[in-house]
């Protein structure tokens, strides 16, 4: 049986009932030299973005994990900790795209930046409209193509760009954080969506604190589910594991069994 399954190490949190507002267009940017960081805040609030920042690595990771940024934009020579074990540990929950601005011109840096898990890398001294066009393309690579705006399993659908849910046309109201638990059981339905990852998607890499709470916010998604007509046997809970939403099309699974 195939399990989504995460690999993280804690370090920053939300509230337990918080989800994080992904702002459209947010930019982290991770500098420790001031003057760099205002020219920056400058050319992108300019251009719409929405900007938080970090001096130092650590705080970095933690406003990551705390903004849900759209971009990160990343200095390797930090204080606290070089950059490519920023990237890293970034990495290890989210795929938000990261671009490297860097003094580092050997070949050899960049290589490991782009290794560690960097989608882009800029040499200091930098022309801030490169860095604008390096960042819209990035958004570009990494947006959804229309026709993936909708997912949807059986009679429930769920329009990712609306936030709208449905179950046989009919719309649910879901609080923030039971539409990002089945955001990711549609996303990955047929498979078994481990505990682990569903606490690092809904409440950032230091979620296991949270583990009673995911019981039960999924059962009063369920709820509501079942409530609008959605069929119950479908959203299986696997003890000690995780849960699945089956894949509608092709089976209808094994009894449920309960939270």
């Amino acid at each position: 049986m195939e399990l989504v399954t995460p690999a993280v190490e804690p370090i920053g949190a939300t509230g337990p009932d918080q989800h994080p507002a992904k702002c459209a267009l947010t930019v982290l940017i991770i500098e420790d030299e001031p003057q760099i960081r205002r020219l920056l805040r400058a050319a992108l609030e300019h251009c719409g973005w929405r900007v938080v920042e970090a001096d130092h690595g650590r705080a970095g990771i933690s406003e990551a994990a705390i903004s849900r940024p759209d971009a990160v934009i990343l200095d390797l020579g930090l204080p606290d900790m070089d950059g490519q074990e920023v990237i890293s540990r970034i990495r290890e929950w989210s795929g938000t795209p990261i671009l490297v601005l860097s003094v580092r011109e050997k070949p050899e840096a960049r290589i490991l930046a782009l290794d560690a898990g960097a989608d882009d890398f800029v040499p200091k001294p930098f022309n801030t409209g490169e860095v604008l066009a390096r960042l819209r393309a990035l958004r570009r690579r990494r947006e959804q193509p229309a026709e993936h705006s909708e997912v949807a399993c059986g009679p429930l659908r769920m329009d990712l760009a609306a936030r709208r849910v449905t179950v046989a046309g009919h719309e649910i109201h879901l609080t923030p954080i039971e539409y990002a638990l089945l955001k990711s059981l549609v996303r990955n339905v047929g498979k078994v969506v481990t505990q682990g990852y569903l606490l690092r998607e809904v409440w950032g890499p230091d979620g296991d604190r949270y583990r009673n709470h995911l019981r039960v916010h999924l059962t009063h998604l369920r709820k509501k589910l079942t409530g609008a007509g959605f069929d119950r046997t479908l959203l299986h809970t696997e003890p000690g594991v995780g849960y699945r939403l089956t894949d509608c099309r092709t089976s209808q699974g094994p009894p449920d069994r309960q939270n």
